[in-house]
């Protein structure tokens, strides 16, 4: 996708993005806001060097969404066509005409508007051609399946490119849009050994930046390398032992508090952490900040997607819980202040504790290392915490030996009160930027 492209998409979507909310006016609507996004992308997977598929996509949508004195209507349309805008905005205004009056309903309010943009460098285009990812991918299988005997074989590998360009706009004034690239590339593979035993494991790069991509040598042979070490994994016996999350699985650790402390989950009183506002809930070195303006980062923005201005904040200061995800809606319902986080969060960033992941590894008397989880076993609504998972076993900071086919259990408001540490090697690949995070105790349920 060119830039040029791109700058001529931007601007005609911001002409039908006003010419709905015209429209909308014209009708006599107490409020509108639209919202459209184009994106463009060209996918190429790659199975033992050979290319299996390659994808190219092109699509995007309006969506409009009209208030009448409390009353909603939503409608949609691929086709931005100024008749086909406006038969959209009619379908969505005979909605909002026999929906029920929500009171919580409504734009999010007008001085909470973003008015600075500042350029946070998020769109770098280059061409791509399907033969230039074709030949990213097999790179990475060929550094995989070279890099150790025991690699039998590959689960594939995937590389991509992917433009898109997002148009927001509601009746406040607020007409607003950016461009945005992203880049990535995968490799999976599945290592065996003489005694039937086989594994598989997998490492990507992503960035926004094509030419700030890992290598497809770096990013095989940390595939091989992963699965290598996996090899002769055993059972552990039932008991209670410190647990290490690794950068990669952290992530999803702390993604359960990103739940537990939106909006919806509080407004219906489906959270642990109800009530929990202003109260400690991670050990006193703990902190988390969002810093939305990050240039580059993978979650930056400088609204939400209501237009309401992010900013950067304290999530959690000295263990303390200083700030709720809130919008529009969840705010109203709740009695408090928008947060500006409709669409999500925008690059938490954990402080660690000064250790690396080695140091932590060491500081561990017997324990496990987990690098993978799996299945849902997590209750929002009392924090119980239950996972399959695998990884590596620890006995006087020496890994002895992978592990599979455990359960890790324990509850979250516990786990969070238990953290011990944070290493400072992040992994800088989500929205969540966290090193690896040690637990003091968890029960493990194994053979």
């Amino acid at each position: 996708m060119s830039a040029n492209f791109i700058d001529s998409e931007l601007s005609a979507l911001k002409d039908a993005v006003a010419m709905a909310l015209e429209y909308a006016n014209s009708l006599g609507t107490s409020a509108a806001e639209v919202a459209i996004s184009k994106q463009q992308g060209l996918s190429v997977s790659t199975r033992l060097k050979e290319v299996e598929t390659v994808e190219f996509n092109k699509d995007g949508a309006l969506g409009i969404t009209l208030y009448r004195d409390g009353h909603k209507g939503s409608s949609s349309t691929s086709d931005l066509s100024p008749e086909a805008i406006r038969q959209a905005v009619k379908a969505a205004d005979g909605i909002a005409r026999y929906t029920s009056e929500d009171p919580a309903s409504g734009l999010a309010d007008s001085e909470l508007m973003a008015k600075d943009f500042p350029d946070l460098d998020l769109y770098h285009p280059r061409h791509t051609s399907p033969e230039e990812l074709a030949e990213l991918a097999i790179r990475a299988e060929a550094a995989a399946l070279d890099r150790d005997p025991r690699i039998k074989n590959s689960d594939g590998a995937s590389a991509n490119a992917h433009n898109s360009v997002k148009v927001y706009g509601n009746s406040h004034g607020f007409l607003q849009g950016y461009c945005s690239s992203r880049y990535s590339l995968s490799c999976v593979v599945i290592g065996a050994e003489e005694n039937g035993d086989m594994q598989r494991d997998y490492d990507y790069g992503i960035n926004r930046r094509f030419d700030a991509l890992l290598s497809p040598e770096q990013v095989g042979i940390k595939a091989a390398d992963k699965t290598v070490a996996r090899l002769g994994a055993r059972k552990l016996a039932t008991g209670k032992m410190s647990v290490l999350f690794a950068p990669e699985v952290a992530t999803g650790l702390v993604g359960h508090l990103v739940s537990a402390i939106s909006g919806s989950s509080l407004y219906r009183k489906s959270s642990f952490l109800q009530d929990a506002i202003h109260t400690r809930i991670f050990p006193e070195w703990f902190s988390i900040a969002e810093q939305p303006h990050l240039k580059g980062a993978l979650a930056s923005a400088n609204y939400d997607s209501e237009g309401v201005a992010t900013r950067e904040r304290d999530i959690v200061r000295d263990g303390i819980l200083e700030s709720y995800l809130l919008t529009s809606y969840s705010a109203r319902k709740l009695g408090l202040v928008n947060t500006g986080h409709a669409g999500g969060i925008y690059n938490w960033t954990l402080a660690d504790t000064g250790h690396s992941f080695d140091e932590l590894v060491r500081s561990m008397s017997r324990g496990i290392i987990v690098t993978e989880v799996m299945g849902q076993g997590v209750n929002m609504v009392t924090g119980d915490y239950s996972r399959g998972a695998a990884g590596f076993y620890v006995e006087h900071g020496e890994i002895q030996f992978p592990v599979e086919e455990i359960t890790i259990a324990g509850n979250l408001k516990q786990m969070y009160r238990s953290m011990q540490a944070v290493s400072s090697d992040r992994d800088l690949r989500s929205s969540i930027r966290t090193g690896a995070i040690l637990l003091d105790e968890m029960k493990i349920a194994g053979n």
